[in-house]
């Protein structure tokens, strides 16, 4: 997949837990947890205006648009 979620390098550059962030913005674990490890098919703007806000980062920050290379 193109899109990159660098929600993990976000949080060891915050030095914050994954359980911090998900009391921080109201989101369950296991739904950041899929969001951290690139398995989210989607991620709702208040979930990621939440998330920005929580880590006083951009959402360019957290995703990464990757050109495909393959042949």
């Amino acid at each position: 997949m193109p899109i990159i979620i660098n929600l993990d390098v976000m949080l060891a550059k915050r030095k914050m837990s994954l359980t911090e962030l998900s009391i921080r913005v109201g989101v369950t674990m296991s739904n950041l947890s899929i969001l951290k490890t690139g398995k989210a098919k989607a991620v709702r703007l208040d979930t990621l205006e939440a998330i920005c806000s929580a880590l006083n980062c951009q959402p360019g920050d957290i995703l990464e648009f990757r050109r495909y290379s393959g042949g």
